[in-house]
C-alpha cells in the first residue's frame, strides 16, 4: 500500500504540475484592432494549430477570437466540422485588409474560402463583425508577424 501511495504520491509532485503548465506555454496571443474595436486572439500559425482551430471549442468571450496565420497568401478555405461554437470569419491579406466575412454553421462541412489572396484568417463568435458594421474593405490592425519562427 505503500509503494502505491508513494508511486501517486510522485506522479502527483512531477507529472500534474508539467500538465497544467503546458497549454500556457503553447498558447500564444495577439491584441488586433479593427476601427475601434480590439480583439483578444489566439494565434493558430502551425499546420497542427491551424487545422485544431475551434474545434470542441463550446465558448468563446465576447471580444476574443482565434487568427490563423499562413506561410503563404492563398484562397484558404475553412468548414466547421467538430465545431459546436456558430462563427464569422474575415479572411484578411496581406496588408490587413478584410477580404470578405463568411458565417459559418456549427458542424458543417461547408467550405467558405478567400475571395482573394489571405495571408491571416479570424474567427469570431457568429456576427461580431456585423454587429460593428465590419466590412469587406476595412483594415485590421495586425501585430508583426516574423514567419519563419511564427511569434508575433
Amino acid at each position: 500500500m505503500q509503494i502505491i501511495r508513494a508511486t501517486l504520491w510522485l506522479y502527483l509532485v512531477t507529472a500534474l504540475p508539467a500538465a497544467w503548465a503546458e497549454p500556457a506555454l503553447l498558447t500564444k496571443t495577439a491584441t488586433l484592432h479593427i476601427g475601434i474595436y480590439r480583439v483578444q486572439a489566439e494565434i493558430a500559425d502551425t499546420p497542427q494549430s491551424r487545422e485544431r482551430g475551434l474545434m470542441q471549442r463550446t465558448q468563446l468571450c465576447a471580444n476574443c477570437g482565434m487568427l490563423f496565420v499562413f506561410e503563404k497568401a492563398a484562397q484558404h478555405g475553412f468548414w466547421m466540422k467538430n465545431t459546436p461554437l456558430p462563427l464569422s470569419i474575415a479572411f484578411i491579406n496581406a496588408d490587413g485588409i478584410i477580404l470578405n466575412i463568411a458565417e459559418m454553421q456549427p458542424h458543417s462541412t461547408a467550405i467558405h474560402h478567400a475571395k482573394g489572396n489571405a495571408l491571416y484568417a479570424l474567427e469570431m463568435n457568429r456576427g461580431w463583425f456585423a454587429k460593428r458594421r465590419i466590412k469587406h474593405g476595412q483594415v485590421v490592425q495586425l501585430p508583426k508577424f516574423n514567419l519563419q519562427n511564427k511569434n508575433p
